[in-house]
Parts: structure tokens; C-alpha cells; sequence
């Protein structure tokens, strides 16, 4: 895997935890993505440990 790879993933990870964190404080809601907020944040964990070396 490519570092340009791995930046991706790390970059995409953290957006993605920023998505539900702004979602946990109401300040953005999207209602079809609501229930699954602790399983976007698993994913993303999972995004940063294949992106580790």
C-alpha cells in the first residue's frame, strides 16, 4: 500500500469521526445515518489499523 494510500485512508477516517461527533452535538443532523453512528466511528478505527505500517 501506497503512503498516498495510507493518507487517504487516515484522512477519510478522520472526517468520518468528525461527521459523527458534530452529529453526537445536534449540530448537524442527517437522519438516515443517525442509528449508525457508533458503527461509522468502528470503521473508521478500522480504516486508521489498516492504515498503519
Amino acid at each position: 500500500m501506497s503512503n498516498r494510500t495510507r493518507s487517504i485512508l487516515k484522512v477519510a477516517a478522520v472526517i468520518l469521526v468528525l461527521l459523527t461527533l458534530v452529529m453526537q452535538f445536534h449540530w448537524v443532523l442527517i437522519p438516515a445515518i443517525s442509528p449508525y453512528k457508533y458503527w461509522i466511528v468502528v470503521v473508521a478505527f478500522g480504516m486508521l489499523l489498516v492504515s498503519s505500517k
